[in-house]
């Protein structure tokens, strides 16, 4: 062997890299750095109009693959018969995807000798699909972990080839464990792609028993609603970063959460009821309270809770003790 890890003589693997989110970034570069591989072509979501002006925003792969100089492919359609023939003639010998966020048809999937190995941030067959890395908070899983599997025509439903895990302390918000899958996920590759493709790896079918399927999120997931447990709703607040976030509406004011923690209930909470608590403001659950450590009121900028008590706040406490007299006082 060469220091470099390539049998003398022997061409390296030309891989295809599908992938648009940032997670695909560190899986990207762990191929590109890798002297056994050489990617012939990365193919992304296209750009997508942003911000007032509407001028075109890349994906973070694109973008990246552009800063690298490799080959890049945009395409409105993967399964166009062109967007297919060009591919075909990158010869590549294995496709490689990451957070690439579109199903990839048949006519591509057979296209490589060695098939599309999928980088995916969980341990399959739980937390399938488009948001794995929320689910896996919002589920409380005392673990995380990646898969990579040989994609067949389902959802993540492909056999593994490798996994890899880790154990979480409960205090982690969704970047910071996409941050660790997307290095531990690109290790891993760089780890088994040799016996991949020389055939020493056999890929195990999943088993369907124990498999949950996630979806893509929409903005009123983020609502924090009190008649849950303020469990549950702490995990909501770190797991729901940066998309779509967290909020509450207290007194017809919608006031983004961006850090929360749970404290026992106080007597004559009820849920929905904003409270002064020993930390700041908080919100009255079904069970316990949320503590809302950092907010951030409507066109304004990123504050303690305690602050804001300090100003808005106080109002929406005392009005929510006035209530709360005015619900005593009812016969």
């Amino acid at each position: 062997m060469t220091g470099s890890g390539v049998l003398p003589g022997r061409a390296a693997t030309r891989v295809v890299f599908f992938g648009s989110g940032g997670f695909g970034v560190a899986i990207l570069d762990a191929l590109h750095a890798d002297p056994r591989t050489m990617v012939v072509a990365v193919v992304s979501t296209p750009d997508r109009p942003a911000g007032r002006a509407g001028a075109p925003r890349p994906t973070p792969v694109s973008a990246r693959a552009r800063e690298i100089g490799l080959p890049l492919l945009q395409p409105a359609r993967l399964r166009s018969p062109g967007v297919v023939a060009e591919l075909a003639a990158t010869g590549a010998d294995l496709g490689v995807l990451a957070d690439y966020g579109r199903i990839v048809p048949p006519s591509i999937l057979t296209l490589p000798p060695h098939g599309i190995l999928n980088v995916h941030p969980s341990l399959l067959p739980k937390h399938r699909g488009a948001t794995p890395i929320p689910a896996t908070i919002l589920a409380g899983d005392a673990v995380a972990g990646v898969s990579i599997i040989r994609m067949d025509e389902g959802l993540d439903t492909g056999p593994i080839v490798a996994a890899r895990s880790w154990p979480l302390g409960g205090d982690e918000t969704a970047p910071e464990v996409e941050a660790e899958a997307a290095r531990v996920g690109a290790a891993l590759l760089v780890d088994v792609l040799p016996g991949w493709v020389e055939g020493r790896l056999t890929a195990i079918p999943q088993e369907d028993r124990g498999a949950t399927m996630t979806r893509p999120l929409s903005r009123d997931d983020g609502r924090l609603d009190p008649s849950r447990p303020a469990a549950v709703l702490e995990r909501a607040v770190r797991a729901l970063r940066p998309w779509p976030g967290t909020f509450v509406e207290l007194d017809g004011l919608r006031l983004i959460v961006l850090a929360a923690s749970v404290a026992p209930a106080g007597e004559g909470d009820r849920p929905g009821k904003v409270v002064g608590d020993a930390r700041g403001l908080a919100l009255a659950t079904t069970e316990g309270r949320l503590v809302l450590e950092e907010v951030q009121p409507p066109g304004g900028r990123p504050m303690s809770g305690a602050a804001f008590l300090r100003g808005r706040g106080r109002h929406l406490v005392a009005a929510a003790s006035r209530a709360g007299d005015d619900d005593a006082a009812t016969p």
